[in-house]
């Protein structure tokens, strides 16, 4: 068994195992699975920031993450905000709001923010 599990590691992509073990981390915290969201439903959802980005919405800024939890990913938009402490790539989160659907991507707007360890 331990053998089995060496010669997985050796041989999966350093992507393969960050997404696995993401996986395994938002699973233990129970939270939605980012590939089975529906739209204007509230949610729980968890990851990794991604990216963050400004993006002007009607003439005010808007704070963009993108969250992945190894099968899908959510853009948090926070409205009239350029930056949030603690929101950077890499850093573990997770968001409670409303999902909705802007083209192929989901989208919650102006979520409660947790920043996980």
């Amino acid at each position: 068994m331990a053998l089995k599990k060496m010669v997985e590691r050796f041989t999966k992509s350093t992507d393969e195992l960050d997404r696995e073990q993401l996986t395994a981390f938002c699973d233990a915290r129970h939270f939605e699975a980012m590939d089975h969201l529906v739209a204007r439903r509230p949610v729980h959802v968890g990851g990794e920031v991604r990216a963050v980005r400004i993006v002007p919405r009607a003439g005010a800024p808007a704070l963009e993450v993108t969250l992945s939890d190894g099968r899908g990913q959510v853009v948090a938009v926070f409205l009239g905000r350029r930056k949030i402490a603690g929101l950077s790539p890499g850093r573990r989160v997770a968001v409670s709001g409303v999902i909705a659907h802007d083209g192929n991507r989901s989208v919650v707007f102006n979520p409660a923010y947790e920043l996980l360890s």
